[in-house]
């Protein structure tokens, strides 16, 4: 069952009886249709998922479409979609959650406009964590309205306790690249 979540909200990713062992991070959105002359048409919208891995507060490993695997092995981007086509989604970040380090901490999922796009230009806009094994979907954050940012740090999945947690951000940013956002990212750490 599907967890639909808003803003600031937290949940445990752990079920009684059951640990997770393999999660995805599906990133989805669409080009908002410019009505003119001739009709409407959608453009490209090149949004890129990141995954940013840390060890307290301190920057351990990042996974994004110009490193699709962390050092470890741990966390494996799928690749990357210049266009937003399509439904579903268009990027995915998975984690095998029992293969990560002890030291990583967290993991922050970001989405970013290579091409500098803002979200206005952008609707549908998602982040879901889907359970790997067997493809249940566990939570699902939806973006609601746009905004002259290209870029927003979307949620985070962190350690607590024996279990892990999921926390939905939704904090509007800029930047190209996970690079630029690096200060935004880090406060979430």
């Amino acid at each position: 069952m599907t967890v639909s979540m808003v803003k600031g909200q937290r949940i445990s990713l752990e079920k009684p009886g059951s640990a997770l062992s393999m999660v995805r991070m599906g990133l989805g959105w669409d080009a908002v249709k410019k009505k003119g002359f001739f009709g409407s048409r959608e453009r490209d919208i090149d949004l890129d998922a990141s995954c940013v891995l840390f060890a307290d507060a301190n920057l351990a490993d990042v996974v994004y479409f110009g490193k699709l695997v962390s050092d470890d092995g741990s966390v494996r981007h799928t690749g990357d979609n210049l266009t937003g086509a399509g439904d579903g989604d268009d990027e995915s970040v998975i984690v095998d959650l029992n293969r990560l380090p002890v030291h990583v901490t967290s993991l922050v999922f970001t989405v970013s406009s290579f091409n500098g796009q803002t979200f206005n230009e952008v609707e549908n806009a998602f982040c879901r964590l889907v359970n790997e094994m067997d493809g249940g979907e566990l939570a699902r954050y939806t973006l609601t309205g746009g905004g002259a940012h290209t870029a927003m740090v979307m949620a985070r999945i962190y350690r607590h306790g024996g279990g892990w947690k999921m926390n939905a951000i939704g904090e509007p940013c800029h930047g190209r690249t996970f690079q630029d956002m690096l200060p935004a990212i880090a406060a979430h750490a």
